[in-house]
């Protein structure tokens, strides 16, 4: 017997076809249409976890839907971040991470995801400065004090960091990358007990977060000599950049929003574009200056994309030359 072709199994693939052609648009329109999670790979009370929840508050306004921080913290962020890429790509799942995202492929023997492939950049949302303090029994007073001091005592000078593959960690070995000197590292569990010892003396400086740093510079325990950024800060005007002493120099972590991969491109947009209007809201603008963080209110998913590439770059570099390893 002959079989005839299947006009009606066509027919009804065409159906289904055009059917999920007029879907898209109106899922688009009606996203989003339930809460979205935003993940952060950090502890509760944290600088990252603070920024994440004043920009949450003016992005749930702009996007019409509630954005619901989400803390999952464990093995250096690896952890929350795990959990996105593996989530489903439907825009509902976000996470806010940090230049740890782009360090870890450099410091773990592997990873439970991959860095660039798993993930949809949403885009780039505020960069965080750091600030270089001392003991205020060093005998350096200004910027270049500071570096000759260094360059005459190498291996004797000590810092502290949050840890390996923490932003005051990458500060400091990009200081001895650049500036060819050899501070030695102390790794601590956290900002805080790091500084407490620059205070007391058993360290010799540290490049901490801005607001934290700053603080302590406010509460006299601590001597500012530089910031990190390019340029000088507008909370510390009369404060030099470290890129006047040791040129090219440039440090500082960053929260980027990145989707898992396959998230639709409509449900990106409109991340992106949202997002972008709660960067500009006068409101957080004004917490962000307080929290020393510098906005990025003009941000792209192709410009995250191009930024990953460029800290996977500079930071697998600094990683190897200071044979920095999590494992």
């Amino acid at each position: 017997m002959k079989h005839g072709f299947p006009w009606r199994a066509l027919a009804g693939a065409a159906v289904i076809a055009l059917g999920a052609l007029a879907a898209g648009p109106a899922w688009a329109q009606d996203y989003p249409a339930k809460p979205v999670r935003l993940v952060v790979p950090y502890a509760a009370g944290g600088p990252t976890d603070t920024f994440a929840r004043a920009l949450a508050e003016s992005w749930s306004r702009k996007l019409g839907a509630t954005l619901v921080v989400e803390n999952r913290t464990g093995a250096g962020t690896l952890v929350g971040t795990e959990t996105v890429a593996k989530s489903t790509a439907d825009g509902y799942t976000l996470l806010l991470t940090t230049v740890a995202h782009a360090v870890n492929p450099s410091i773990h023997a592997s990873l439970p995801y991959r860095t660039v492939e798993d993930f949809a950049p949403v885009g780039l949302a505020a960069k965080a400065p750091l600030v270089l303090v001392v003991n205020k029994n060093l005998p350096a007073g200004n910027l270049p004090e500071f570096m000759a001091y260094l360059k005459a005592n190498p291996g004797k000078v000590n810092y502290g960091s949050a840890g390996i593959g923490s932003a005051p960690h990458l500060g400091g070995e990009l200081l001895n990358y650049l500036a060819g000197v050899r501070a030695t590292h102390v790794p601590y569990r956290g900002s805080a007990p790091a500084m407490a010892d620059v205070i007391g003396g058993h360290l010799d400086f540290m490049i901490d977060s801005a607001p934290t740093g700053l603080a302590q510079v406010q509460a006299g325990t601590v001597r500012l000599l530089a910031t990190s950024m390019a340029q000088r800060l507008p909370q510390t005007p009369d404060t030099p950049p470290m890129a006047e002493a040791v040129p090219g120099y440039e440090a500082y972590t960053w929260n980027a929003v990145f989707a898992p991969a396959g998230t639709p491109a409509a449900a990106v947009d409109k991340l992106n574009a949202t997002l972008r209007a709660a960067l500009a809201d006068p409101e957080l603008r004004r917490r962000a200056y307080d929290m020393g963080l510098v906005l990025q209110p003009d941000t792209t998913p192709a410009e995250l994309a191009v930024f990953l590439q460029s800290e996977l770059k500079k930071w697998g570099e600094v990683a190897r030359a200071a044979h920095m390893t999590a494992n």
